[in-house]
């Protein structure tokens, strides 16, 4: 009872899977009907019949699918086994016959022909069937027997027939002469066989040698043996394409145009063609590959079977490609091929879908071409066809490429032209070309000029002069692209053939049109101006608003570009890692004096002064907002300001407000903070840094820890005041810069790259002690860095793994930290020294200036004073000085200046005497 409901079971799902495959052919079939050119659901469709055994539904499917497209070899040899199957009598062989027939002209392939000789064996006892079966051979050699890897089996297939054929013989003749003969005809045969193959370079033919060798009573003939090496010659030459095929992946087409270029150097027709069949084989959907193929067949082989059946495949493969149906209509009426035939190619061109309008114009025109070639002007019969495809060609272009293009792809009318033309110059009727012209010139072409001179072209040819003025003057009217070119053909012509009157017409048509197009000319010149200043004007007022509304956002005064400029400058003296700050303060210390120096109560250039008021000048302005804050006098005396407990504070946004008051909060738990002073210019706008005095020298330690801390989005360099000229050994710059072996130098950083990035980089090579990212002045990354390590061997490994890496896009450069001597060379004269500083401040308050001519006193020039180090606002004493009514007589030196430092009024004073 078990067995029975098991087999109950499978053949409920049988019949399930029976109606879900039933249902899946219906639809597949459905959809055919909808898009016959759906290549992947006649495959899917043609699987599923076999699947079934519906074999009736099947043969119906695979002749469909066979008409639209060239089968596969798997599709073809399915259907071969399929049907060879099914054979009962002889009418049923030959239906398979044919069958064998229409799979061998899809493609070229090895496996199909085996096939086909192997079933005509089968049929070799009918009458004519040995001949049948070596005529089948024959075939086969000659399509695929120049296959290098595949055509041997063909060849072996041969032999093996004709020597089974010889022994048949042998066995059952008796012995007459006749039998004699045939049999050494048959023999002959096998030989010949033998010679062909071993003159073909193919695969293992020294294996054929040898076997011909043991065949042969005499042996191998000495031109056999000739023709073979040449073969073995030829054979290593193919090889390494062969080897490159082989190894290749699908579709291998590279590989196959290098193997074609090859052959077509070598020049064997036959082998060219072989190796193209191979590579279409596998690249069946590659027009360029057609175009090639058939190309060569027209021009080189010219063999009517071969080259219609290539073109006729080429079209079937790629019915797109408009220049394959264009070659194929060219090689019918090469070939004369019938009219109907030509005309039946040319309307499955038509259905072929091409992908643009001009495809629809060039298959037209290469039909009327056609058309035209072969009317006899003599008769009507053929001219009537030709009007009449001339006229269907206009209809097809206008309604059903417009329709699907949205244009017709012939904008200049190129058959309407060639139409005009071959009306006026076979059939010589002027009216029709005249009718013809006036249907371009309406379809938009009136305006160019050089369709209205290939009319009047026709018209000087074929026509007469009074419609040669006639186009001519309506040229002119309508011309718009070369105006003056039209007008110059006109009066050419009416020198030649007008009378005084019609010189006069042409001159007075002419020189309107030309005077009408420069005012036009004129007109859009204006035109273009006002458009382009408007744009520059709405330009500027874009830029200005975006500016004001930048200004307004950043609350950004006019001293914005002053601190750009000296931004820029400090970038020119060399920010570098390691000379940035001190230069910063260096070239601050200069300021200092000279702002000093020109606000002194004696005045500038003669002029008296009032005393310095407890504010400089436009304190108040930076002060607004800010009335809470103690305001401390700004005019403390050189006895009142003690340097130890002093800090100078520098990189402070100039726009900073109430930059004493925030300092003072700032600096608060440092330690009491006993006067802010900071530094401002004569009309009172901030320079960016101060003077942080303490009551207790023990705070400046602390207020020295707040270096590089950040205010208003810039980086505050924090440093001791320290005059120089007591200690001229004191280094500003904290870091070292002489050759640190456990520390590594890292250049080319992104900007974006921060200290937990760059950590993470660093130490997988050791233990990372410090990072240190070098900055500009506004806080902004250099892309550089320092990396400490605990070692040198852990810095060395560093460099030898990460110089080159790569880190966001960007490549690093490593290298041990070695930065550049920072020592400043003595100058030989303090007054040179104070000529470039005077200079320097100068350039610096007046920008880019419009000259470099110092207005330094010349009583400054004769100073002859050692260089001041100086730094802070504090300057050396000189050595030695003229006389200024303070220190002594003319030529004499004073002992007072070579110890004591001249002050900001000393300086002032000589600036003055002159």
């Amino acid at each position: 009872m078990g067995v029975e409901h098991s087999e109950e079971e499978d053949e409920e799902d049988t019949s399930e899977d029976e109606l879900e495959n039933e249902a899946e052919i219906q639809r597949l079939e459905e959809q055919l009907s909808i898009n016959a050119f759906d290549y992947n659901c006649h495959v899917d469709l043609i699987k599923l019949l076999r699947q079934e055994g519906k074999l009736h539904r099947l043969r119906k499917a695979r002749q469909k699918m066979s008409e639209l497209f060239p089968l596969t070899e798997e599709i073809w040899l399915d259907w071969l086994k399929d049907e060879i199957r099914l054979t009962e009598d002889e009418s049923d062989r030959e239906k398979v016959y044919e069958l064998f027939e229409r799979a061998v002209k899809d493609y070229v392939c090895p496996e199909i022909w085996l096939e086909y000789v192997q079933y005509s064996i089968g049929g070799m006892g009918a009458q004519g069937g040995i001949e049948r079966v070596r005529s089948i051979f024959e075939r086969a050699l000659t399509a695929v027997g120049l296959h290098m890897t595949k055509g041997a089996s063909i060849w072996e297939a041969y032999r093996e027939f004709e020597i089974v054929i010889l022994s048949t013989v042998q066995v059952f003749t008796l012995g007459s002469y006749s039998d004699l003969l045939q049999n050494i005809s048959m023999l002959e045969r096998i030989h010949t066989l033998f010679r062909r193959q071993l003159a073909v370079p193919l695969m293992d033919m020294e294996g054929t040698y040898a076997e011909y060798s043991d065949w042969a009573d005499d042996g191998v003939p000495e031109m056999v043996t000739r023709q073979y090496r040449r073969a073995l010659q030829q054979l290593e030459k193919g090889k390494p394409f062969e080897e490159a095929l082989l190894v290749s992946e699908p579709p291998k087409l590279a590989e196959y145009q290098a193997y074609i270029d090859f052959e077509m150097k070598e020049g064997d027709p036959a082998r060219v063609q072989i190796i193209f069949e191979r590579a279409l084989a596998e690249n069946c959907l590659v027009p360029d590959l057609w175009i090639k193929y058939t190309t060569y067949l027209d021009r080189q082989l010219k063999i009517k079977d071969l080259v219609l059946s290539a073109h006729e495949r080429a079209v079937r493969n790629c019915p797109w490609t408009m220049g394959l149906w264009k070659s194929y209509l060219l090689a019918l009426e090469r070939h004369g091929a019938d009219h109907q035939t030509v005309t039946d190619v040319f309307e499955k061109a038509l259905n072929a879908g091409f992908i643009q309008a001009t495809d629809y114009v060039e298959i037209w025109q290469s039909f009327l071409d056609y058309l035209r070639r072969r009317v006899d002007f003599k008769w009507s019969r053929e001219l009537d066809e030709l009007r009449a495809a001339f006229a269907r060609s206009l209809d097809y272009l206008k309604q059903d490429v417009e329709e699907r293009f949205s244009e017709s792809g012939d904008l200049s009318c190129t058959i309407m032209q060639i139409w005009a033309r071959i009306e006026a110059l076979h059939c010589k009727n002027m009216q029709k070309a005249r009718e013809l012209w006036d249907s371009i010139m309406t379809k938009g072409n009136a305006k160019h000029a050089n369709m209205w001179l290939e009319y009047y072209n026709l018209e000087r040819s074929y026509g007469d002069a009074s419609h040669c003025r006639k186009a001519l003057h309506r040229a002119v009217q309508c011309t718009s692209d070369y105006p003056e070119h039209v007008c110059d053909v006109l009066l050419n012509f009416e020198r030649v053939e007008g009378s005084l009157e019609d010189w006069d017409a042409a001159v007075q048509k002419t020189e309107t049109k030309i005077n009408r197009v420069n005012e036009q000319r004129v007109a859009e010149k204006e035109a273009l101006q006002a458009r382009q200043e408007e744009e520059k004007a709405e330009h500027r007022r874009k830029a200005k608003a975006d500016k004001k509304g930048q200004k307004k956002s950043q609350k950004v005064n006019r001293t914005g570009d002053k601190r750009k400029a000296d931004d820029e400058y400090e970038q020119e003296w060399g920010e570098d890692a390691g000379m940035d700050e001190e230069l910063f303060k260096l070239r601050n210390s200069i300021v200092t004096a000279t702002e000093e120096l020109m606000e002194t109560e004696s005045g500038l250039f003669g002029r008296r002064a009032p005393p310095r008021k407890t504010e400089p000048p436009g304190f108040r302005k930076n002060q607004r907002g800010s009335s809470e804050a103690p305001q401390q006098p700004q005019d403390v005396s050189k006895e009142q300001r003690i340097d130890e407990n002093c800090v100078f504070v520098s990189n402070l946004a100039f726009n900073l407000d109430d930059p004493e008051g925030k300092l003072r909060a700032l600096f608060q738990g440092c330690g009491t903070v006993q006067q802010v002073r900071p530094v401002f210019s004569m009309n009172g706008v901030f320079r960016g840094y101060c003077y942080v005095q303490f009551e207790d020298r023990l705070a400046v330690p602390e207020a020295l820890k707040l270096d590089r801390k950040e205010v208003d989005g810039r980086p505050m360099y924090v440093s001791p005041c320290v005059d120089k000229n007591k200690n001229p050994d004191f280094k500003v710059f904290k870091y070292k810069t002489a050759m640190e072996k456990h520390k590594i130098f890292i250049s080319g950083l992104p900007y974006t790259c921060t200290k937990e990035t760059l950590e993470d980089l660093c130490k997988q090579h050791g233990t990372v002690k410090a990072i240190r990212l070098v900055t500009n002045r506004s806080g902004k990354p250099k892309g550089l860095a320092y990396v400490e390590y605990e070692n040198e061997a852990q810095a060395s490994q560093a460099v030898l793994k990460m110089d080159g890496s790569m880190l966001e896009n960007f490549t690093l450069s490593v290298a041990i930290s070695n930065p550049p001597s920072r020592k400043m060379e003595d100058k030989g004269e303090a007054g040179g020294v104070f000529l470039s500083l005077y200079t320097f401040l100068y350039l610096l308050r007046r920008g880019k200036g419009r000259t470099q001519i110092s207005l330094l006193p010349r009583s400054l020039y004769r100073q002859s004073t050692p260089d001041a180090k100086a730094e802070n606002g504090t300057v050396s004493a000189p050595h030695t000085t003229e006389t200024d009514g303070v220190h002594g007589g003319p030529g004499t030196t004073s002992p007072d200046t070579q110890s004591k430092s001249l002050s900001n009024e000393d300086f002032a004073r000589m600036l003055l005497k002159k």
